[in-house]
């Protein structure tokens, strides 16, 4: 058998995870494709994953290649062959395990939102600050920003084709809450996700928008609302009663859909809307950002497209315009298909690996940082505290008349 001259290969690098649901197994997937896709200067390795329950992560690590499971995080921690964490778990984890694996000397990648509380959030980017001193590095998963067409966006807007920006305007529309009868899952108690449709959808437009950008939003008006506030526990009425003695239903903590309006630092707009009850919606990311200049457009929906607009051409053949983002010289697209073969919601995490990885060799500070992180959660932390001061004030006078 001809042997492999290992010699010719790069440094491996050490990964393990914790959590092996949705963003487990997205992340698994990133991690799994990013050396087979790109020239790394390290070599990923899926070295271990953890989670509690012992049959279920095994089975996980099976399926999504992992080398171990491991039933306690903190056994990741001790790991030799680890050298970078990966926490895909609910928030209310997320600043325990990122500040251990930190203060043990390994590299963090956490998914979002960075934490479920801008003391949490704090407490993270100090420790991403210590450790960066001992040459560990941390980023924060936004992976919408490695969206080729989005990150070609930011280019676009970062040299200047739009000039000054006026308004931003950002939806992300979800539909899995609709039904009253969808069960009360992590998702929906306060205690574990931090928020709802506000840090589930709102983190990811709150970082677009200020990715796009280029700058941070400073101030917000906003309104929350809960449509839907008891919800089946899981395992059905037997499962146990409600805190009234009722009828194995639970109260849901957070908020079904948020919308708020913003002020970025140099005077431009902001519109944004995240609900997890728009009827029909699936996964809606759409956005527009209006210069003096021109205009973009973005919708996940037809995520390998842009559209851009000229203000300064002719009004006679004036027009958005669609751009095809799969050219070689579109981000990230080098190591992928020929020109018009598209990508999708998949790849975004295999980019995020790759700028990892790099951000790791050549030990230059990650994008989005954990200070990146907590500039979300801060925004988010004024829009819930904007729409409770809101939600003060009814005009009880006005609504009892209608609308004429």
């Amino acid at each position: 058998m001809e042997q492999r001259d290992t010699r010719t290969e790069p440094p491996t690098l050490g990964v393990g995870m914790v959590g092996y649901a949705f963003m487990g197994a997205a992340h698994s997937q990133g991690w799994r494709t990013v050396r087979h896709v790109f020239d790394l200067p390290l070599r990923p390795v899926l070295a271990a994953i953890a989670g509690r329950d012992p049959h279920a992560v095994r089975a996980a690590a099976a399926k999504y290649g992992w080398a171990a499971a491991e039933t306690d995080w903190r056994a990741l921690l001790a790991r030799e062959d680890v050298h970078l964490v990966d926490v895909c778990t609910p928030g209310d984890s997320h600043a325990e395990i990122a500040v251990a694996a930190l203060e043990a000397g390994k590299h963090v990648l956490c998914e979002k939102p960075l934490a479920n509380s801008v003391a949490e959030a704090e407490a993270m980017v100090a420790a991403a600050e210590a450790a960066r001193e001992r040459g560990q590095l941390a980023m924060v998963g936004f992976n919408y920003r490695r969206v080729p067409a989005l990150s070609h966006a930011r280019r676009l807007i970062a040299d200047g084709r739009l000039g000054t920006l006026r308004h931003v305007r950002v939806t992300y529309l979800q539909d899995w809450l609709v039904d009253p009868g969808f069960p009360l899952t992590w998702r929906l108690q306060r205690e574990h996700a931090g928020s709802g449709a506000l840090g589930d959808l709102g983190a990811h437009i709150v970082d677009l928008a200020q990715f796009l950008a280029g700058e941070a939003l400073v101030g917000v008006s906003a309104q929350t609302e809960t449509f839907v506030r008891e919800r089946p526990r899981l395992g059905g009425a037997s499962a146990g009663l409600t805190a009234s003695g009722g009828t194995g239903h639970g109260p849901v903590t957070v908020d079904d859909a948020a919308v708020f309006t913003g002020r970025f630092a140099s005077g431009a707009l902001a519109a944004f809307e995240a609900t997890r009850m728009a009827s029909g919606r699936k996964n809606a990311l759409r956005l527009e950002v209006n210069g003096e200049f021109g205009s973009l457009a973005f919708d996940l929906e037809r995520l390998n497209e842009l559209s851009f607009h000229d203000h300064r051409e002719p009004s006679a053949t004036a027009g958005f315009r669609r751009i095809i983002v799969t050219e070689a010289e579109h981000p990230y697209l080098e190591g992928w298909w020929p020109p018009g073969h598209a990508l999708g919601y998949e790849h975004t995490f295999t980019h995020q690996a790759r700028d990892l990885v790099e951000a790791i060799a050549s030990g230059t500070d990650p994008a989005p940082s954990f200070a990146d992180g907590l500039q979300v959660q801060r925004v988010l932390a004024a829009v819930e505290e904007s729409a409770q001061r809101n939600a003060v004030y009814t005009p009880v006078q006005e609504a009892r008349a209608g609308v004429r």
